[in-house]
């Protein structure tokens, strides 16, 4: 059998390739989050009234970001992430994308036009953060050889 073999290019492990990259996707989430906190905590100011929302809101969401991306990184670097804190995780992504909307279209803040760009396009990447987190969980619980 040739490496370009029907058979050996159909084939897929799940399991093996799957795990790796669930740990990756959440140490991403890990650095983009902690990222986003020290500039929130660090620059609240200046990024209040660029993006035309109150520091005070950026700083309370800094500190939380902080302790959330604390976490997901915890749980990234454990060998083998414990399936229910992932879902947590995957949750806690979606709720956040969700509320990023849903302050706009609420009417809850009138950002500026930098901030109309950012709240959606940081609300969409966690949203499809939270998408393939879920797909790779699935694909570690779902193993070898099982479809």
């Amino acid at each position: 059998m040739s490496a370009t073999s029907p058979e050996t290019f159909g084939t897929i492990r799940p399991a093996r390739s799957a795990l790796p990259l669930l740990r990756r996707l959440l140490a991403l989430d890990a650095a983009v989050t902690a990222t986003n906190a020290v500039a929130y905590l660090a620059l609240s100011g200046l990024l209040g009234r660029l993006l035309g929302v109150d520091d005070g809101l950026l700083l309370g969401a800094g500190a939380f970001l902080l302790l959330y991306g604390a976490g997901v990184g915890l749980l990234a670097s454990r060998p083998v992430p414990p399936a229910p804190w992932v879902r947590v995780v995957v949750e806690g992504n979606l709720l956040w994308a969700l509320a990023g909307a849903a302050v706009l279209v609420l009417g809850v803040l009138e950002p500026s036009a930098a901030g109309w760009v950012w709240i959606p396009l940081q609300a969409a990447v966690v949203a499809a953060l939270a998408v393939a987190q879920h797909l790779a969980l699935r694909a570690v619980l779902r193993g070898p050889g099982r479809s």
